[in-house]
């Protein structure tokens, strides 16, 4: 019974409880209940609401007790995961796992001579490129994001494009919600047209859910999206990639490759790097940050775009 009670009033009836119980296959009468209730009052913060008939019974403020046990291996596992979460959670889904996170915490500071308990204090994620200030995200724009994409629902959003200073009302159809790094994109199309667009959460100036259904591109999943190259912000065309790469970097690469078909060969005291990948920004971001420890043989254009952003940096430098 304490676990159904409510945080707030108005509060069960002891006749809504009675029948509860039941469901649950306890027979009890609605004065075993009422009996019950008053016992119980006297250990927990529990309270009937007599403002008005019938009466209901509720956990006064703050007084809510959680009756879950967890693991030390799930309050660790609640605890690591607990910042990642919050960023791609809705917030009602964020709230209600809250308890969860607190529970975890407390349980692993009551444990904290055990081993296993202190193992959150022992690691962390850290990213292998640049960690960056994550933007500022409006938090009432995200919780309406998050609500649309909850209910299929159209939104309409006041947005800045990166390239124009002056913000414009669009309606858009939410389709996923993806966190690239620091940043929380929305996936969406515009209007009625099928084209796929990102939308940097950042950018949204303003957002309201409409009571019209989004129109979902045929066949289109999340997973689909992401594996077509999309989040790479480029173009999803497939390239065979040809490079010289030095012994760092070859070994570095055939302990995390670049794809699933990737070949290192060793040619006259060089290596050969040969990889299917996707042509996109991020690959020639990559490209870029290895310096002289790379160099582009083919695709013809990526490598002539890579001469042409190393020329031009070498210039800045002259």
């Amino acid at each position: 019974m304490l676990k159904k009670l409510p945080a707030s009033g108005p509060g069960l009836t002891a006749s809504q409880i009675k029948s509860w119980l039941e469901d649950q296959g306890y027979r009890v009468s609605k004065r075993t209940v009422e009996r019950d209730l008053i016992d119980l009052s006297m250990s927990f913060g529990i309270v009937c609401n007599d403002k008005s008939i019938p009466y209901g019974w509720h956990w006064m403020p703050g007084k809510q007790c959680d009756f879950t046990s967890i693991e030390v291996t799930d309050a660790v596992l609640l605890v690591l995961v607990e910042s990642i979460l919050s960023k791609l959670l809705p917030a009602t889904m964020l709230g209600a796992l809250k308890p969860k996170f607190e529970l975890a915490k407390t349980k692993l500071a009551a444990m904290k001579d055990l081993r296993y308990a202190r193992w959150a204090d022992k690691v962390r994620y850290v990213p292998s490129t640049v960690s960056l200030i994550p933007p500022s995200v409006d938090g009432k724009v995200l919780a309406t994001v998050q609500e649309a994409l909850l209910q299929d629902l159209q939104l309409e959003i006041l947005y800045t494009s990166p390239s124009s200073k002056r913000p414009k009302e669009l309606t858009v159809h939410p389709l996923s919600l993806i966190q690239n790094g620091a940043t929380p994109y929305l996936v969406a199309t515009t209007y009625y047209y099928p084209d796929i667009r990102l939308y940097a959460i950042h950018r949204i100036r303003r957002a309201e859910i409409t009571d019209r259904k989004i129109v979902s591109p045929q066949g289109y999943t999340t997973d689909q999206y992401l594996a077509s190259g999309a989040m790479g912000f480029g173009g999803a065309t497939p390239i065979r990639l040809k490079a010289w790469i030095t012994n760092e970097l070859a070994i570095y690469l055939a302990e995390t490759p670049l794809s699933a078909a990737q070949k290192i060969q060793s040619k006259s005291g060089r290596y050969l790097l040969t990889a299917d990948v996707k042509d996109s920004w991020q690959l020639r971001w990559w490209i870029l940050s290895q310096g002289a420890g790379l160099t582009v043989i083919s695709p013809p254009h990526l490598r002539e775009g890579i001469v042409k952003t190393l020329t031009s940096a070498s210039a800045n430098y002259a």
